[in-house]
């Protein structure tokens, strides 16, 4: 005597694999409407006009030869500036971009030591990569590099 056909092995195991299919497309599909990546910025066209700007400023940091350098702390982030051919160590505007995670992108405004150190404290500890651009308030000059985070090492921001 034969058993019905959902008392066998082998539906229920032709069943089995469509349904794992099925399944992972679900939980994939929702951990990315969760997770969101904002890679394409909304502004993109005017960001790549103000390329040509950023370069004529790099060249600008690199005639008074500025250097600057970055390393992270135990309760932010330090920033050694090597002033080339100013005068005096300026206030620096310091932009901190997440290369995938806007939310985390954030400004702040520093001042140097007499040897020419920025310090930046921060509530949590940068980790991951991350793009530094530090210029001056006249904006007459740009100095901007990768770090990742957490570096036991300075980074060179320009050359």
């Amino acid at each position: 005597m034969q058993q019905p056909w959902y008392k066998q092995f082998w539906p229920w195991f032709l069943i089995f694999l469509p349904m794992c299919a099925v399944t992972g497309s679900f939980v994939t599909l929702g951990l990315f409407t969760k997770n969101s990546v904002d890679l394409v910025s909304e502004n993109y066209y005017k960001e790549g006009k103000g390329i040509n700007v950023d370069l004529t400023r790099i060249h600008v940091a690199k005639g008074f030869k500025l250097n600057a350098s970055v390393i992270s702390t135990p309760r932010g982030v330090s920033f050694k500036l090597d002033k080339g051919k100013l005068e005096l160590y300026p206030a620096l505007k310091v932009s901190f971009t997440h290369r995938t995670l806007p939310d985390r992108d954030f400004e702040r405004t520093l001042s140097s030591d007499a040897n020419g150190n920025y310090r930046l404290s921060l509530d949590t500890p940068l980790e991951g990569p991350w793009f530094i651009k530090l210029e001056p308030h006249n904006q007459e000059w740009i100095i901007q590099g990768k770090v990742a985070f957490p570096s036991k090492t300075p980074t060179v921001l320009l050359d």
